[in-house]
């Protein structure tokens, strides 16, 4: 059909909804594969941006630890308190990974004895700029590593991701604008069968799969596990191109 026009003009996700408009895709927000057993994930050809995989907040459950914990004790002050949100509004986000810590001190770890994706802080590894930040931290809940780490279980994540990603068409579009508005040339589809967990593993520890907190004192958007666009076929085990 060579270009196509969007159907979601100055929507960012107007790629994958133009595709499922003309393939008869209702949008939905379920954690359920989209197209029966198959899920279909859309990006821009050449694109390293992060594609999200999944929602899942991390256990011990009962203890909400983003609002409950990672907010009150280790947020700091968001830019727009007092503006857009109440004076006092703390914000926790951090896009963190395996490879290294963030700025202020945060890491995901991998537990293969007791099969846990931990997350972890060190007080050693905050940058000099967050000096303020860091001494509130220690007034509010010590210096000392979290206690308990928050986690996800290898075994919970491989449902999780298994029941959405088992199997995937990943389809691949080229870009362009004309007179302001954006089309898209669907030119690249890749089948990609059997998610393997070990790639989601490896991906955390050399850097290129994510663990994205994003929550605030009002609102927690939920925390989500991403992936460079680029690497999304490295998650399966079994990858042909069409």
């Amino acid at each position: 059909m060579g270009w196509i026009p969007t159907a979601r003009a100055g929507n960012a996700g107007g790629i994958g909804n133009t595709l499922e408009d003309f393939i008869g895709i209702k949008e939905n927000n379920l954690p359920i594969p989209n197209a029966a057993e198959w899920e279909m994930k859309t990006h821009r050809i050449g694109s390293v941006s992060l594609m999200t995989l999944f929602h899942v907040e991390p256990s011990p459950r009962a203890l909400k630890f983003v609002p409950l914990v990672l907010l009150p004790k280790y947020g700091w002050p968001h830019r727009e308190a007092g503006e857009r949100h109440p004076l006092g509004e703390l914000s926790f986000r951090q896009t963190i990974n395996a490879a290294s810590p963030s700025d202020r001190g945060f890491k995901v770890v991998l537990d293969h004895s007791t099969s846990k994706v931990l997350i972890s802080f060190s007080a050693k590894a905050v940058d000099s700029r967050h000096e303020q930040w860091l001494n509130t931290v220690e007034t509010r809940a010590g210096l000392d590593e979290l206690g308990p780490q928050p986690y996800w279980g290898f075994d919970d994540l491989m449902h999780k991701a298994g029941s959405k990603l088992a199997n995937c068409f990943y389809v691949g579009a080229e870009t362009k604008r004309v007179a302001g508005k954006e089309f898209f040339h669907y030119s690249e589809i890749l089948m990609m069968q059997e998610f393997g967990l070990e790639g989601l593993l490896k991906g955390l520890e050399e850097g290129w799969v994510f663990i994205d907190f994003d929550a605030r004192s009002g609102h927690n958007h939920g925390t989500k596990f991403r992936i460079r666009q680029d690497r999304f076929p490295s998650l399966y085990r079994q990858v042909s191109k069409w």
